[in-house]
Parts: C-alpha cells; sequence; structure tokens
C-alpha cells in the first residue's frame, strides 16, 4: 500500500525509448522481486494486460512501456470504468490457483495495517472535532472488527489502487506499477481501490463505488468488502494528516473530506 512510509517515493523511473527502467530504494525491501514476479506472471497468464518483463537485477526492473493515459486526470466516463473493471477482472484471475497457493502473500495485509493503525491512533495529537471523532469512532470499531474466513476469494492483488496505475489506450485498460503485489483476496482489493483517495478526490462521481457495482460479489464477499472499505478509509484518514500544508498533495479540502468518509462507511 503506497503511503504507509510517510507518503515517500520508493523508486527512480527512467524513460528510454520503448523501455521503462525502475530502480528501488533500500527502503522498500522486496519491491523489485515483487514487481518482476508481477510482471513474469502476467506475461504468461494474462499477456498484453501489463508490461512485458525485460531484465531484473537486485533492486532494479527493466519492462516494456505501454502506451496510453493514466486514468488519473482523465475525466472518468462509463466506458472507462467498464475496461477498468474488466482489466481488474482479468488480473485477479490471471494467476491459476496451483500457481497462485505458491505466490506470497502481499505486503499490507489486514494485520499489518491494524497494528500501523494503533501505532498511528496512539500518536494522534487533536485537530478537530470532525477528525477527532473519525479517529475515535474507526479505532473503536476496528479494535472490535473480528472478521470470519468466509467471504474470501484468493486472487493475484497488484497491490495498489492509485488510478494512476491504469492506463486508458482508447479501447483498453492495462495495468502498471506492481511493487506491492501478491497473493490477495477480492474483497481486501477492491476495498483498497474504492477507498484510494486518487479515486474520488479529482472526480464529480464516486468512481470507486461505481467500479465496484460493476462486479459480482457474493452477499459473504459484500460483507467482507464493507468491512474492509471502512479500514482503507481509515488508513487514508492517517495518511492525508500527514500532507504538508505549504505543498499539498491534494486539493484543500481533502483531508477534512476524509474524515467524512471513515463516518460514512463506519455507518454504512
Amino acid at each position: 500500500m503506497r503511503g504507509m512510509a510517510d507518503l515517500q517515493h520508493t523508486h527512480e523511473v527512467a524513460f528510454d525509448g520503448d523501455v521503462v527502467t525502475k530502480r528501488y530504494r533500500a527502503s522498500k525491501p522486496g519491491a523489485a522481486e515483487r514487481e518482476w514476479r508481477a510482471l513474469t506472471l502476467l506475461a504468461e497468464h494474462a499477456p498484453g494486460l501489463a508490461p512485458e518483463p525485460m531484465a531484473f537485477e537486485p533492486g532494479v526492473v527493466r519492462m516494456s512501456r505501454l502506451a496510453g493515459e493514466p486514468l488519473r486526470g482523465l475525466p472518468v466516463t462509463g466506458e472507462h470504468l467498464t475496461a477498468l473493471a474488466g482489466a481488474l477482472a482479468e488480473l485477479h484471475a490471471a494467476v491459476p490457483r496451483p500457481v497462485l497457493r505458491e505466490v506470497p502473500v502481499r505486503p499490507w495485509q489486514r494485520e499489518a495495517v491494524r497494528d500501523w493503525l494503533r501505532g498511528q491512533g496512539a500518536r494522534w495529537r487533536s485537530r478537530d472535532p470532525l477528525a477527532d471523532r473519525a479517529v475515535r469512532e474507526g479505532l473503536r470499531w476496528l479494535e472490535g472488527w473480528r472478521p470470519d474466513g468466509s467471504g474470501v476469494r484468493p486472487v493475484f492483488g497488484g497491490g495498489d489502487g492509485n488510478l494512476a496505475n491504469f492506463l486508458w489506450d482508447g479501447g483498453r485498460v492495462r495495468v502498471v506499477d506492481f511493487e506491492d503485489s501478491g497473493r490477495s483476496d477480492l474483497a481486501y482489493e477492491l476495498a483498497e481501490l474504492a477507498e484510494h483517495v486518487s479515486m474520488w478526490v479529482d472526480n464529480r462521481a464516486e468512481v470507486g463505488a461505481e467500479l465496484v457495482a460493476r462486479l459480482e460479489l457474493g452477499a459473504a464477499e459484500e460483507r467482507r468488502l464493507r468491512g474492509c472499505r471502512r479500514l482503507q478509509a481509515l488508513v487514508w484518514l492517517f495518511l492525508l494528516a500527514q500532507d504538508d500544508p505549504d505543498n499539498p498533495r491534494n486539493p484543500p479540502g481533502t483531508f477534512r473530506r476524509q474524515a467524512e468518509r471513515v463516518l460514512a462507511r463506519l455507518d454504512a
């Protein structure tokens, strides 16, 4: 999950014609290996969905450059959402179940996120009544959340819900950026996508909600999704609290809107 390391960049990207080189910093151990594993798996099982793997060395991955524009920054339409839902369905189902069982679990699963949130809550300093209430109620919910094993559909997860990681080429959506990828479950992956700040901050429409509505989930998956969305909304409240007011990454008012989102998720 991008952003856990205080919103710092974890790699450098260089372009040379049709070749992209990503150099990961030492502060992101295992990222290059996860990226390379994802690219090689997808090249075999879902060719064309992601960049082609070209070369690997410790901390460095070279891959093909995909054509297209990031969905973040575009006025997202129904056509985009349908294509994005199709790309996600292909990504999640790409790796055959026997192969998926051997793929390591992706970073920042529920237990790690829970522990991070507890640490953030312990360091919280009062900001304003709305945010304080969202933190207080969110952490109280977190301590009582005990999801069972129902609603868990194993999938290959990309690990980053940023809308910028989905490229529209005029006909289809393709996917980039797999540094936090690995074995996951569908509800958790969809929750991270739906609650990512990029899914709503620049768009009039609620892109995440409209995206989830295009995907078929069972009743148990819906229940798990609600809990995971609460978890991810709370994560973003703490992440956005770290935004530098002198050099903000998001429009004015985003933090307050996130506090409102946390409370809305808790009431859903």
